[in-house]
Parts: structure tokens; C-alpha cells; sequence
């Protein structure tokens, strides 16, 4: 198991930026693929994007294709996400997580789970 830590929220207007961090403790993730989720207030957990530890090119929902960008820095332990063009929409707690498969990108499939950070997007 791996533990968890998301960091990097906040309030911005909408148009502006963010970069996430999850830092990682317990063990290394190198062997895991490592996701983002987000839920925003009153709905379900959902997918935002996903990297495996293959090299080959990360997973996006449609609705940030595009503007959001997901890296893992292996070595030290870290996981990111940038957001770009921030709409109200994005509003959301968001969630790093952890899963054993390299195909993974529903909640079911990560085992692993961060505290989550608020992330609010101001029109």
C-alpha cells in the first residue's frame, strides 16, 4: 500500500491556473498507475486522468482533454496535475489515487486513496 497526499488546491477565477501535487510515502509507485479524480459538490467521484508507469501517453476525461496535463515523477514519488483554463465547472475536491493495473480509470479500479484537496473556480 501506498499512502497519499494531495496538495496544491485553492480559489482561482476562472481562465486561471493550478498544479496539484500528490506526494507519495510507504512505498515507491513506480509499478502502479497513478490517477486524479475529482467530485464536485453534490455528485459522484470522476475520472480526470490517469499515467501508467509504461511511458505510454496519459488518459483524460473529455471534459479536460486538452487543458489539463497529469505527470509522475517516479523518483520522487510525486504526482501532478496542471490545470489550465480553469471553468467554474472544474470546481471540485480532487483526489490523487493508486491502482495495480496499467488500463485503470474508474474509482473501482485504485486501491490507494489521498485526503483529497478543494479546488474552487470562480466565474
Amino acid at each position: 500500500q501506498v499512502q497519499l497526499v494531495e496538495s496544491g488546491g485553492g480559489s482561482v477565477q476562472a481562465g486561471g491556473s493550478l498544479i496539484l501535487s500528490c506526494a507519495a510515502s510507504g512505498r515507491t509507485f513506480s509499478g502502479y498507475t497513478m490517477g486524479w479524480f475529482r467530485q464536485p459538490p453534490g455528485k459522484e467521484r470522476e475520472f480526470v486522468a490517469a499515467a501508467n508507469w509504461r511511458g505510454t501517453p496519459p488518459s483524460y476525461a473529455d471534459s479536460v482533454e486538452g487543458r489539463f496535463t497529469i505527470s509522475r515523477d517516479d523518483g520522487r514519488n510525486t504526482l501532478y496535475l496542471l490545470m489550465n483554463s480553469l471553468k467554474p465547472e472544474d470546481t471540485a475536491v480532487y483526489y490523487c489515487a493508486a491502482a495495480y493495473g496499467d488500463s485503470a480509470h474508474t474509482v473501482d479500479d485504485f486501491h490507494s486513496w489521498g485526503q483529497g484537496t478543494q479546488v474552487t473556480v470562480s466565474s
